[in-house]
């Protein structure tokens, strides 16, 4: 039986166990997997049935997404069919490592009111958790792309207009690219 390990934040294991234990159990049934969650140390071990390998890495990626502060429903997204998770570490990507100035850059992804991170979620799809020093993303590999590549422009200090138009045009190239582009055999 394929069996992986995760570990989280302390405060969110009451998140990933849920009400009663019912966020755990859902992730389970829904993967087909067992979660053990140590409360104490935030590991989680996960155990996937020997038919289908596949299910504990998506119970995985789960577990983790909630772990970088995304809600059980939200993370809950990558069961689908090619969703994937990143997660972009601010102090690599910036090489601050001093907590006000993770704290300005951190808030350059947020934005006021938490308006560009829902300006990226827009434009490209993906969904955006900003946590402790890390910004998580989930959303089809494209989407991923897109996104990914913002957050990093916003990390390096572009200005949020430039990023966001940049956005907008690579999201309209796609759409553009998927209309020309010719139907597939069998289709």
């Amino acid at each position: 039986m394929p069996t992986l390990y995760a570990r989280i934040p302390d405060d969110r294991v009451g998140v990933l166990i849920g009400p009663g234990g019912r966020t755990r159990r859902e992730i389970a049934t829904a993967t087909g997997t067992t979660i053990a969650v140590d409360t104490e140390e935030g590991e989680v071990r996960l155990v996937g049935p020997d038919t289908d390998p596949i299910s504990v890495l998506k119970a995985r990626d789960i577990v983790l997404a909630i772990g970088r502060g995304f809600s059980p429903v939200r993370a809950m997204r990558l069961l689908k069919e090619n969703t994937f998770l990143g997660i972009l570490d601010i102090k690599f990507t910036t090489g601050h490592r001093e907590k006000a100035a993770l704290r300005r850059i951190r808030s350059r992804v947020i934005g006021t009111r938490g308006r560009a991170r829902s300006r990226i979620e827009e434009l490209s799809g993906c969904s955006v958790s900003v946590y402790g020093s890390t910004v998580a993303l989930i959303g089809e590999e494209e989407e991923l792309e897109r996104a990914t590549r913002a957050v990093e422009l916003l990390l390096k200090g572009s200005e949020h207009s430039t990023v966001f138009h940049l956005l907008a045009r690579l999201r309209r190239d796609a759409a553009v690219a998927e209309a020309v582009s010719p139907a597939e055999p069998g289709d």
